[in-house]
C-alpha cells in the first residue's frame, strides 16, 4: 500500500486499516480480485444472450467462450509453472475437476437453464452454490458455522431474492430449475477448488489449464452428438446497437472468462472459499447495474434494498470466518 503522508496522519491511516480488518474485510488485492472478477462475470449476460437470440446454441457459447479465453492465458500458465511441473502434476486432479464442473458444467447448466426459465430465477438457483460451500467447508472441518456466517447465508438469499424481484407469478420449468441446481453445484466446486492452494498452483495455471481442459470437453461432446452445437454468424443486437457476432465473441472470451476466472482464482485464494463466494454474490449487483447502462433497466427500490442486504451478508459472513479463524487459533494455543 501507498505510503504517502503516512508520517504526517499515521492515526488516521492506521484506524481506518483496523476498521477494515475487525470488518473481515482485509485492504489487499485479494478483495479487490474478487469483486472485479465478479463484475467482469456479469458481463457476460447481455452478451450471452445476444448471441443465444442470434441462433447460438449454449454448449457453442460456452465452448467458445472457455476455449478461446483457454489460449489466450495459455503463455502465462505455461510461463508460471516453467519450474514447477511435478506441482501441475500433483494438481492435475483439481486442474479437470476445474475445467468440466466449474467451468464447462456450471456455463452450460446456467445457459440450459436460462433458456427456460427468466434469467433472475436461473440466477439465484446458481448462487444457491454459495449455500453448498458453507455446508462442505463444516463438513470438511467437522465445525458448525458460527452464527454469524449462518446470518450473513440467510441475509444473502434474501438479498438476492429482493434484487432479482422474484415477486412475479407463474410455474416453473422442472427441467430449467434441475439445470439450476447443477449450476449451483458447479459454482460452488469452482469457489472450493479456486480457494485450494496447497498444491502450490499458481492461479493463471489454474484458470488457464482448467479452461482448456472444459473446452476440450466441451468439442468432444459437440464432435459425438451428445452436445448441440449451432452458430450464426449474423450481427447480435444489444439493447438498441447491433454488433458484429465476434464483437460477443471477444468480450465473452477476454473479459467474463479469463480476465474473470483469473481474478477470481486469485480472490478466491487469497480470501479462502466461503468468503470468496459470498463477493461472488455482488455480481448480481454489478449484474443490474449493467442492465441500466446498457438497457436501459433502472433498479427499483425494492432491488437496492436487496442490494444492501447482500452486502450486509457479506460482512457478517467475512466476520463469522474472523471469529472462527480466532477460536481455532485460540484452540492451538491452548492446545500447544
Amino acid at each position: 500500500m501507498t505510503r504517502i503522508g503516512a508520517a504526517a496522519v499515521p492515526d488516521t491511516r492506521h484506524t481506518a486499516s483496523s476498521r477494515l480488518r475487525w470488518a473481515g474485510i482485509r485492504p489487499d488485492a485479494g478483495l479487490l480480485a474478487a469483486l472485479l472478477s465478479a463484475a467482469t462475470f456479469a458481463s457476460s449476460g447481455p452478451f450471452a444472450k445476444s448471441l443465444l437470440a442470434a441462433g447460438w446454441t449454449p454448449g457453442s457459447v460456452v465452448t467458445a467462450r472457455v476455449g478461446i479465453a483457454g489460449l489466450v492465458l495459455l503463455g502465462p500458465a505455461l510461463y508460471a509453472v516453467r519450474h514447477r511441473l511435478l506441482v501441475l502434476r500433483e494438481s492435475a486432479g483439481l486442474v479437470v475437476a476445474f475445467g468440466l464442473v466449474a467451468v464447462a458444467g456450471c456455463q452450460v447448466a446456467y445457459f440450459n437453464a436460462v433458456q427456460r426459465m427468466p434469467i433472475g430465477v436461473a440466477l439465484l438457483l446458481e448462487y444457491l452454490g454459495v449455500v453448498l460451500v458453507v455446508l462442505w467447508v463444516s463438513v470438511r472441518t467437522r465445525r458448525v458455522p458460527t452464527r454469524s456466517t449462518v446470518l450473513g447465508v440467510v441475509a444473502c438469499l434474501g438479498g438476492l431474492a429482493l434484487v432479482l424481484d422474484l415477486s412475479g407469478g407463474g410455474g416453473l420449468d422442472p427441467v430449467g430449475v434441475l439445470w439450476g441446481l447443477i449450476a449451483a453445484i458447479g459454482l460452488a466446486v469452482y469457489f472450493v477448488v479456486s480457494a485450494h492452494g496447497g498444491t502450490g498452483l499458481p492461479p493463471v495455471a489454474l484458470a488457464g489449464f482448467g479452461m482448456l481442459v472444459g473446452a476440450a470437453a466441451l468439442g468432444i461432446l459437440g464432435w459425438v452428438g451428445v452436445l448441440p452445437v449451432g452458430v450464426a454468424a449474423t450481427p447480435v443486437t444489444l439493447g438498441d446497437a447491433s454488433l458484429p457476432w465476434w464483437v460477443a465473441v471477444a468480450e465473452l472470451a477476454l473479459v467474463a472468462a479469463a480476465a474473470a476466472y483469473l481474478l477470481g482464482a486469485i480472490g478466491a485464494r487469497r480470501l479462502g472459499s466461503t468468503v470468496a463466494s459470498f463477493v461472488g454474490l455482488t455480481e448480481v449487483l454489478f449484474a443490474v447495474g449493467l442492465a441500466w447502462l446498457l438497457l436501459g433497466e433502472v433498479p427499483s427500490g425494492i432491488q437496492a434494498a436487496g442490494g444492501a442486504l447482500i452486502l450486509a451478508g457479506v460482512v457478517a459472513v467475512r466476520i463469522g470466518e474472523l471469529r472462527a479463524g480466532e477460536l481455532r487459533a485460540g484452540e492451538s494455543r491452548a492446545g500447544s
